[in-house]
Order: structure tokens, then C-alpha cells, then sequence
């Protein structure tokens, strides 16, 4: 009489341990495909590694994304007759080939050019990288041979056609009739607009779409990309290609450019930002006006400058150093400007329009101070190494406002040495051009170089002997030696040192010299008044036809802010 009982009891049993087995596998299976963490890679530049020693071989913070985008890491290499070359490694963003790779696997079996690319999840995943290539199944041979079975009737076929053709059609011809009246009322309203306007309206956003550049030539290579000359339009422009590891540099620079009161006669002027193209072959634009002189750096390698032409650069590039880094208080046009500090000034960020007038350029470094707040999250041994002030290359730096200043500063003493060595003033022999700290240090210094030379020796690069027998240049010598104080405190300002180079003009060069560059920026200014109230109509022309009247570029020179008084000192100086 048990017996069925034992029975029904077994088979309970046996379901619970079923149950149970069952379970215990999902759990397992669940926790093995929870998502790998991404947070550094491998970071590897083959293009910066060879020609600035810099972005060999070392690591790279994953930015923090959205909890719905994951980080992963890349490799980038090519297989040639020479063997292996890496080309480039680093942090790649939300991929969905890339998920729950432990390892960085390239499984294409005939990849375009010898290039292959492989990802993976996981820190420093990215540090080795292999070729598996996984061929497609071959077809048997019954199947190869097995006949080709039409699914449909034409019959079939050709309704298909009708009932697909009938609608696209339809929505063709209403696309291309609404475009047609489109057009033709934004060139109907585009031949109303007036001439001159007494109340021009602020001016749009520089972003409006894909504008028709052709790139001509590269200019210039740099940090984070590289800066052609190119053709919109009628004009020439200057466009710096970010590649797509650099975005964030690409972001910070079109902020800077866009911030409230950035239009100045001497900062670089921002035409727009776009992004080009998609996944690996996304890049990323900044375009700007063209200056055919270059950078500063390029152009004392070829030419000497007189005193007046001195003078002017010198007066001109501290004057946009002094915009940059003073607070400007709201208008009645635009908002309040923070003060903003630069962090990787040099003779290459320096460029030089047609009448020598200097602009900065390069903010993908610079830093805004908000009224306040911190600088947030910021790292402070960054920059070009041989124009690092002490403190940043002790990696000292007070993180306040004045301090950031005065590394920008330090940086500017060096770029006032790199001209005086280049002027024709001078009593004696004119050396070839040289960067500062040439010849302590060479052409490509290390961090530790630096070090030992401008921390622990506190060397400067040298003012020759029959500099000082001139007046002027020892004028001039007095005001760098202040600027490059080993102090950072000591360190005059960039209002300041405008100050005494105007005041230095004026008594070299005469009132005349003042006058006519008082001239200079007014007539700056009306021209300027005058691009302003035209530019928004021409970029809104260019965004809907590629046939459009001429851009102002090689004259965009945004209002200055108004000249310091060059009647009195300031009260550090000691000319």
C-alpha cells in the first residue's frame, strides 16, 4: 500500500532537483554575460610618436558616457611586407562589434590596403592584437547544383513594381515642387535685403550645415591635427582637421571661439564647425579665416623684422593675451566674457596677418574662469614643454585663476625673446632663428630636460651682450626678464605689459606711430561694423546655393577692445 505513495514522493523529488539545476544555470549564465567595464586603454599615435616623440605607448582615460554607451578599445595596424606597423591605439566609443571581447581580434579575411582593425572590452584589452580570419562555409556540392526556384511570378513581380514605383514617385514630385517654391522664396527674400542695416541683428550660429570647402594644401601639422588652406567660395580659409580621437579637443576650441565677445582684432576669427563623414572616417573641422604669412614661429625662420615691425607684433599680440584673459561685462549685444586662459602659448599660436598685426589661435587647451568657480577638472602639466613654466613643470600649480595667467605669461616672455633675437636693431651679428632653450636643451627636449634646466638650474634663454647696448632692446629685455620670473607672482600682467610697449613705441617711434595705429584700429573697426552686418547674409546664401557673393575673410577682424591709456605707466613698470 506504500508503495505508489514512495513513488509520487520520488517523483516530486526529482522535479525539485530539476527545478534547482535549472536555476543555478541561469544564474551562472546571467553573471557570465554581465558587460566587462572599459575605463583605460593602450594609447599609441604613430604620426605623434615620429615626429613629436609624444603618444608612444601610453595610457588613455576612457571618458565617462551615458549608462547606455559602453567604452571599448581599438587597435589600429597594418600588415606589410616589412611585417607588423601599428598605426594608432586608444579608447573607441559604443560599438555593438566590440561587445564582450575580452581580446582584440581582427577576423576579416581579406581586409582593404592591409589595414585591420580590431576592439575589445576590458583595461588595457588593446595591448596585444591577432589575426584569425574566419572564411565563409563552402557549399556542398548538391547544393551548388541544386536549381534555382523562382519565389514569384511576373506577374507578381511587376504588381510589386506598380504598388512601390506609384508612391516614391508621388513623394518625388511633391519633394521637388516644395523645394522649387523653397527657393525661390529665399532668393526672392535674399534680393530684398537692404545694404546697410542701422540695427543689425546678432549673428547666427557658426554651425549650418555642410559648407562647399575644397582643401588645396596642408599647412601646418600639429598636436591634434593637422591645418590646410582651402577655398570657400570665392575666398581662401584655413581648416584644422581633428582626427576622431581628438573630438574633445575639437569641442573645447569651437566653445572658446563661441564664447561671448571672442570677436577681436587680434584673436583668430571663427567661421564655423562641422563634423565630416561617419564612424572610422569621421572628422572633425574648425575653420577660420587664412592668413598666408603663418604662425609667427615660421616667419622669423625666414625673415628679420625692423623696430617698428617689433613693436607692432609685440604690442598687437599682447593686446589680444590682454583680451583673452580679462573679464568683460555684459553689453548690450552680447553676454558677459569670463576670463579665459590660453595654456599652450608659443611663437607657432602666433599667426601674422598681411600688416604683420599678430591673432592668437589654438584654444583646444584653454580654460574659462567662471565667476566663483574652479577651473573643474582640469590637469595641470599640459602644454608645449619648452614653454612650461617652472611651476608646471614641478607640477606646482595653484589652481586659481591669476595663476593660470601667469603661466601664459611666462610663455609670452619666451615668445618676446624669439623676436628680439630676429631684429635688425640690434648692434652686432644676427644669429639664425632659434626656440628658446636651443641651445641648452636642442630640438626635441624631455620633460626631465626641462627640469633640470628651468627649475633646478633656473636657466633663460640668453640676451646677447650688444643687445643692451641698443636702448630700446634693453627696454625691452627689462620687460621679458618680469615676465619670465621664476616667481610666478612677480610675473607682470597682459594689460601691463601692452602698457609699456605702447609707451616704449610712442617714445622710439613718435606720436606719429601711436596715431597711426589708433588709425589702424578704427579703421579696423568700421570695416569690421561693416563685415558683420553682411557676414550672417553670406553664410545663410552659402548654406542654400554654393554660388554666393564674396566672404570677407582676409579683413575679418573683429572690434578690439578699447586701447589702455598710453599716457602713464603702470606702476610695476620701470621704463
Amino acid at each position: 500500500m506504500l508503495q505508489p505513495r514512495t513513488t509520487l514522493w520520488g517523483l516530486i523529488f526529482c522535479k525539485l532537483v530539476v527545478v534547482f539545476v535549472l536555476n543555478i544555470n541561469f544564474v551562472l549564465v546571467s553573471t557570465s554575460t554581465v558587460s566587462i567595464s572599459t575605463t583605460r586603454c593602450m594609447y599609441y599615435n604613430e604620426t605623434m610618436c615620429n615626429e613629436a616623440g609624444e603618444g608612444c605607448n601610453t595610457t588613455q582615460v576612457c571618458e565617462q558616457n551615458e549608462t547606455d554607451k559602453r567604452n571599448h578599445c581599438y587597435v589600429l595596424w597594418q600588415n606589410n611586407s616589412d611585417g607588423i606597423t601599428v598605426k594608432m591605439k586608444g579608447c573607441w566609443l559604443n560599438h555593438a562589434a566590440c561587445y564582450d571581447k575580452p581580446k582584440c581580434v581582427e577576423t576579416r579575411e581579406d581586409p582593404k590596403k592591409n589595414l585591420l582593425f580590431c576592439c575589445c572590452e576590458g583595461d588595457m584589452c588593446n595591448q596585444d592584437m591577432d589575426h584569425v580570419p574566419m572564411p565563409a562555409a563552402p557549399m556542398s556540392e548538391a547544393e551548388l547544383n541544386k536549381p534555382i526556384k523562382a519565389m514569384y511570378s511576373n506577374w507578381e513581380v511587376l504588381l510589386v513594381l506598380l504598388y512601390t514605383m506609384i508612391p516614391l514617385s508621388t513623394i518625388t514630385c511633391i519633394v521637388v515642387t516644395g523645394y522649387w517654391f523653397y527657393r525661390r522664396h529665399k532668393l526672392a527674400y535674399f534680393n530684398e535685403l537692404p545694404t546697410s542695416d542701422p540695427t543689425p541683428l546678432p549673428p547666427s550660429s557658426p554651425i549650418i550645415g555642410l559648407r562647399p570647402v575644397q582643401l588645396i594644401e596642408i599647412k601646418a601639422r600639429g598636436r591634434f591635427g593637422a591645418v590646410w588652406k582651402a577655398q570657400m567660395i570665392n575666398e581662401f580659409v584655413a581648416v584644422k582637421i581633428f582626427p576622431i580621437q581628438d573630438r574633445q579637443s575639437w569641442i573645447v576650441e569651437q566653445d572658446i571661439y563661441k564664447l561671448p565677445q571672442m570677436k577681436h582684432e587680434n584673436i583668430l576669427y571663427f567661421l564655423g564647425a562641422e563634423k565630416r563623414g561617419d564612424n572610422l572616417q569621421a572628422e572633425y573641422w574648425l575653420i577660420t579665416s587664412f592668413h598666408e604669412k603663418g604662425s609667427l614661429c615660421d616667419y622669423l625662420k625666414g625673415n628679420l623684422v625692423t623696430w617698428a615691425e617689433l613693436c607692432h607684433i609685440s604690442q598687437s599680440m599682447a593686446q589680444g593675451l590682454t583680451h583673452l584673459h580679462e573679464e568683460l561685462l555684459p553689453t548690450r549685444n552680447e553676454d558677459y566674457k569670463p576670463a579665459i586662459a590660453h595654456r599652450d602659448f608659443k611663437s607657432k599660436n602666433v599667426l601674422l596677418k598681411h600688416d604683420l598685426t599678430a591673432c592668437i589661435a589654438d584654444f583646444g587647451l584653454a580654460i574659462t574662469f567662471l565667476p566663483g568657480k574652479g577651473p573643474g577638472d582640469t590637469h595641470g602639466q599640459v602644454g608645449t614643454r619648452r614653454y612650461m613654466a617652472p611651476e608646471v613643470l614641478e607640477g606646482a600649480i595653484n589652481f586659481q585663476r591669476d595663476a593660470f595667467l601667469r603661466i601664459d605669461m611666462y610663455a609670452c616672455g619666451l615668445v618676446f625673446w624669439e623676436l628680439m633675437s630676429r631684429c635688425s636693431a640690434q648692434e652686432g651679428p644676427i644669429e639664425e632663428y632659434m626656440l628658446p632653450f636651443e641651445d641648452e636643451v636642442g630640438q626635441h627636449p624631455t620633460l626631465e630636460d626641462m627640469q633640470d634646466v628651468v627649475v633646478h638650474k633656473k636657466v633663460r634663454p640668453k640676451f646677447r651682450e650688444y643687445w643692451k647696448k641698443n636702448p630700446n632692446l634693453a627696454s625691452l629685455c627689462d620687460t621679458i626678464e618680469e615676465c619670465w620670473d621664476h616667481d610666478a607672482e612677480a610675473r607682470l600682467s597682459a594689460s601691463c605689459v601692452h602698457e609699456r610697449i605702447t609707451h616704449l613705441s610712442r617714445i622710439t617711434l613718435g606720436p606719429a606711430y601711436i596715431d597711426n595705429t589708433l588709425q589702424h584700429i578704427n579703421n579696423q573697426q568700421q570695416h569690421q561694423q561693416h563685415h558683420n552686418n553682411n557676414n550672417n547674409n553670406r553664410l545663410l546664401y552659402s548654406n542654400s546655393t554654393t554660388s554666393s557673393s564674396k566672404l570677407s575673410l582676409s579683413t575679418a577682424s573683429p572690434s578690439p577692445s578699447p586701447t589702455p591709456s598710453i599716457h602713464a605707466l603702470p606702476k610695476e613698470s620701470s621704463i
